[in-house]
């Protein structure tokens, strides 16, 4: 697979590996979302009820696979490596190309491995392969105003906040309004040093 003018098959960190989803991953991803449901639900658009079976996860295999070879995704999982534990998943989506050169972060943790730093040394590492690796200017993200865990994290990792978006998204069935926050190539302040 590809991530950016290299080959490579992860991203690493000092405590994870970077990879796309596998089939086998399955039961542990199935089993992490369940355990971590009141924990997620409220920052994520509502579940399906096919959620958690093996056949939605195999189609969300299938469409990572498809972002990664079309350029416009890269949905990552968030593998601990002293014992291969999922902790939780970061994408960089919506990448757009010519004049623009950026894309939008997102990220969950599960209820288990919240505040461990975990999303921060992936965030850090998913921006720096972004602007190093893929050529990117500018990546995005968007928090509920109320999530200080999420600001706490992008503002940690060199993002600015830039705004407010009215009914941004669909969150736990209501649009709600999001904080946006960005992370600039060309922005010294922000924290891309990282490898």
């Amino acid at each position: 697979m590809i991530f950016g003018r290299r080959r490579s098959s992860a991203i690493e960190t000092d405590r994870l590996t970077l990879r796309l989803p596998q089939g086998s991953d399955h039961p542990q991803w199935a089993r992490l979302r369940r355990e971590s449901a009141d924990f997620l639900k409220p920052w994520e658009p509502t579940w399906s009820r096919d959620h958690l079976t093996r056949r939605a996860f195999s189609r969300r295999v299938q469409s990572a696979r498809r972002a990664v070879a079309s350029g416009v995704g890269l949905p990552l999982f968030m593998i601990r490596r002293q014992d291969q534990t999922l902790v939780g998943a970061i994408t960089l989506d919506n990448i757009q190309r010519g004049p623009a050169q950026t894309g939008t972060i997102g990220y969950w943790v599960g209820a288990p491995f919240a505040r461990q730093g975990y999303m921060t040394e992936a965030v850090l590492a998913l921006v720096h392969h972004a602007f190093t690796e893929l050529d990117l200017s500018r990546i995005q993200a968007g928090c509920l105003p109320e999530n200080r865990a999420s600001r706490g994290v992008l503002e940690k990792c060199g993002f600015k906040y830039e705004g407010v978006a009215q009914s941004y998204l669909q969150i736990a069935g209501r649009w709600r309004t999001h904080v946006l926050y960005a992370n600039l190539r060309a922005d010294r302040r922000g924290r891309t040093d990282v490898g």
